[in-house]
């Protein structure tokens, strides 16, 4: 191959109970990129679609990860890279991490696939780190590993695949304001009380072994965030009333999507998402606020490949 255009997939992170550790992955809303090899070595951006990004490389979170890439590869070519912005930056459903990822997956189809998707993970984070400041990877890895994923450690790096329901379906919201991640994690308290550490691990190893067993009851009861979402939530406008009334029309669950604005939840059932989007559209169609909706089952395969030759 000498081009490939890919579709890589937005994100959700934390999900409730699983701060900067879990993750999933959405299927009707992404970014498209397209990789050709060159014969000048280097990465080059020389298009850029749908939102005002910067062009040079070592600007670019797509950049960044590419030349990381590149770095240790040490290829006898060199790359452009067109990007399709399609996921709104600052939406809190991976924007930084669809370019971040979708950069270097290309790369690694183009060369071969010499790398494998932890690898390839690793070198993404060095693009999701010009956006947020710090290298994670909870919704990258979902984009490059599909489905749902627990980060083990970032040190060394260690993702763990976690089986999803078949019937799980995801509703978004995305209500335009903007939620800087600097100030959402400013909001954060530096320390916790013992007894709530315990409800919040229990949540998460519950959340967990209901992947695992397909138990959409537990689901349910272990999508409980007592210790992030408490204060991010203060920061999003009508959150509660979009929570109380998705688990009103059926959802399983709700909560903030990565550190905001959006906001997920998850439901048992195609029929039970849209009745979820009909109640989360409902509460901001009486606003002034606008917003979007996205509702998708969720993407067990991850970045794919849309075009290749």
């Amino acid at each position: 191959m000498n081009e490939i255009k890919i579709f890589s997939p937005a994100t959700v992170a934390n999900v409730s109970c699983g701060f900067d550790v879990l993750g999933f992955c959405l299927d009707t809303i992404g970014d498209e990129m397209v990789v050709r090899k060159t014969k000048d070595k280097g990465i080059r951006i020389t298009k850029i679609e749908g939102y005002d990004l910067p062009f040079e490389a070592h600007k670019n979170v797509a950049g960044v990860s590419a030349l990381a890439l590149m770095e240790v590869a040490q290829p006898h070519c060199g790359f452009e890279i067109e990007i399709y912005k399609k996921i709104k930056p600052g939406s809190g459903i991976g924007s930084s991490s669809a370019s971040a990822a979708g950069s270097v997956w290309a790369i690694n189809q183009l060369l071969g696939s010499p790398f494998n998707k932890t690898q390839i993970t690793n070198f993404a984070m060095k693009g999701e780190a010009l956006a947020s400041g710090c290298e994670h990877a909870d919704n990258i890895a979902p984009a490059i590993f599909g489905g749902f994923t627990l980060v083990k450690s970032c040190t060394p790096l260690q993702v763990l695949a976690i089986p999803s329901p078949s019937k799980l379906y995801a509703t978004i919201i995305h209500p335009e304001i903007e939620i800087k991640t600097a100030e959402a994690r400013a909001i954060l308290p530096k320390q916790i009380a013992l007894k709530k550490a315990i409800t919040q691990w229990a949540n998460l190893g519950s959340l967990v072994h209901a992947m695992h067993t397909s138990d959409y009851e537990l689901i349910s009861d272990s999508l409980n965030d007592i210790i992030v979402e408490p204060f991010r939530s203060q920061l999003i406008p009508y959150f509660d009333v979009v929570k109380t009334e998705s688990i009103k029309a059926g959802a399983l669950g709700a909560g903030i999507s990565g550190s905001g604005p959006s906001i997920f939840a998850l439901s048992k059932g195609k029929a039970a998402a849209e009745a979820v989007a009909h109640a989360m559209k409902k509460v901001y169609s009486k606003t002034d606020i606008n917003f979007d909706i996205h509702l998708s089952k969720i993407n067990m395969e991850g970045i794919r490949v849309i075009k290749s030759n």
